[in-house]
């Protein structure tokens, strides 16, 4: 019998940075919910336990008060370990409820999850490692199934529209008033009944929520604004603002408190960033704190329409597996107005990219410049703007965040070192 659920990192992490220098995998944004909000949701009556690097600790306790963070209950008799990097979908929750002790459950040599108890268990109580592996879970029975991992960025960009269709299923009661918000009467809603807007979000006179290939969900308080177009399967978060005529295409997730114009496709923006202005961003995924000035443009589809390589870590090439790979962008980093970015364009955290032509196409955090010339961004003035920045949405930028920085700052330095930075 279960009695607890702790959700881990492991060394997967590391291929999803820059996006997690931040936050955990889980807090990752997949459709209308993240990571651990969809492994939540099927498990709504357990216990969790948060596990996540060291350096992050303290930050994810101050956001998660009542949750324990890096430690287990020492009253627990087992546990559930599921991995960070899983989309929980029905399928694995009812592999996982079997519910057979001490088993590990793999997919293509990775944990997917761990069902332990007694004294396996208890070694974990007394300290669990920073960052698992396989290894870790050694005296288990395995059982291998066939379940995939977010391994890459791209994997969350290109499997978002299936997981806004996936979360508009387990959140939406279609029996209830699918229209909670204020519509002006001059909107059209094509297919209203996979359109959900939640009380407190206004739709403006010449919007079209077209959701004829998919659901449409605009949480509290979003506005979209006169004459802006959304295609579904499309998730606006609260507190959000489609500008006027946006253009948003389908398999887009914007999360809270973003703006939102222009030209945008299959992209996720994460929450807290702005790309207010003309330009086009498709396949992308933005963290959180960006800010994309006007007429920032990425290319998404190389013109031989070949495979999209990507850089990630400063390390070889990745061949993605896929025709489409737009900007992956880190948490507080920005461009100017009428920045262009290559196909597969990897940008670290707090980073600001200005200049003619395409920079390169991968950028180490704490990054100044661009196609000219980079150097690196003074991480005192870094802190300075992420402060000033987060002031404007009434968010303090902690102490605590100020020691990641410094970590990750640190974490960075042989990228910049790499480039003579």
């Amino acid at each position: 019998m279960i009695d607890s659920i702790c959700i881990f990192e492991d060394e997967g992490y590391s291929n999803l940075l820059p996006l997690v220098y931040l936050r955990p995998t889980y807090e990752l944004l997949s459709g209308i919910l993240t990571l651990r909000e969809k492994i939540t949701h099927y498990f709504p009556t357990e216990n969790f336990t948060l596990h996540t690097q060291k350096y992050l600790e303290q930050f994810v306790k101050s956001e998660n008060p009542s949750t324990l963070v890096n430690s287990l209950n020492p009253e627990s008799k087992s546990c559930l370990f599921i991995n960070g990097r899983v989309v929980a979908n029905k399928q694995l929750v009812e592999i996982l409820n079997s519910r057979n002790e001490n088993t590990l459950y793999i997919s293509n040599n990775e944990v997917v999850a761990a069902n332990i108890s007694g004294e396996n268990l208890e070694i974990f109580k007394t300290e669990l490692p920073e960052i698992f592996s396989v290894s870790d879970f050694s005296n288990l029975s395995v059982q291998n199934i066939d379940f995939q991992l977010i391994k890459y960025p791209w994997d969350l960009v290109n499997r978002n529209g299936q997981e806004i269709i996936n979360d508009f299923e387990l959140l939406v009661d279609k029996s209830s008033k699918m229209n909670k918000g204020e519509v002006h009467a001059n909107a059209t809603l094509v297919n209203k009944e996979k359109i959900f807007i939640v009380e407190g979000a206004k739709i403006k006179p010449g919007v079209v929520l077209d959701a004829e290939l998919g659901p449409i969900y605009i949480s509290k308080n979003a506005t979209v604004m006169p004459n802006a177009v959304i295609e579904g399967p499309c998730f606006i978060g609260e507190n959000s603002t489609i500008k006027i005529a946006a253009k948003i295409y389908e398999n887009t997730s914007i999360g809270q408190v973003c703006k939102v114009g222009g030209e945008v496709e299959e992209s996720i923006i994460h929450s807290y960033s702005n790309k207010q202005h003309d330009g086009f961003l498709g396949h992308a995924y933005l963290g959180q704190w960006v800010n994309l000035g006007a007429d920032t443009n990425n290319s998404d589809l190389k013109n031989n329409y070949g495979n999209v390589k990507v850089i990630i870590n400063d390390s070889e090439p990745i061949d993605s597996g896929s025709m489409f790979v737009g900007l992956i962008m880190g948490d507080h980093s920005k461009t100017s107005i009428n920045t262009m970015i290559n196909t597969g364009t990897v940008v670290g955290i707090s980073s600001n990219i200005f200049g003619t032509g395409f920079p390169d196409k991968y950028i180490p955090s704490f990054s100044w410049g661009g196609s000219e010339s980079l150097s690196t961004y003074n991480l005192e003035k870094s802190i300075s703007v992420a402060k000033s920045v987060m002031e404007r949405r009434n968010k303090v930028f902690s102490n605590v965040e100020t020691e990641i920085f410094n970590e990750i700052y640190r974490l960075t330095q042989n990228e910049r070192n790499h480039r003579n930075m």
